[in-house]
């Protein structure tokens, strides 16, 4: 289909990370916790207010917050 930011994934939608866009600190911690450009990942929920998102990634579930989620660039 396309290239979109995780933010704009809807609930049980699936893709594959292509890039993730943060430096630093929160990049390091994106990428310990298994965001890594190739790996396979679910949308799982969303809260009420839309934030945060809930990803499944590597038999794990994963929470991010809507800012973080906007620096990763999936191909669904």
């Amino acid at each position: 289909m396309g290239k979109i930011i995780l933010r704009q994934m809807q609930v049980d939608q699936t893709g594959t990370i292509v890039s993730v866009k943060a430096f630093g600190e929160l990049g390091r911690r994106l990428r310990d916790m298994g965001l890594v450009p190739g790996k396979k990942i679910k949308v799982q929920g969303r809260a009420p207010l839309y934030d945060p998102v809930s990803v499944r990634i590597m038999e794990f579930t994963l929470t991010l917050r809507n800012n973080e989620a906007d620096l990763i660039e999936v191909e669904v």
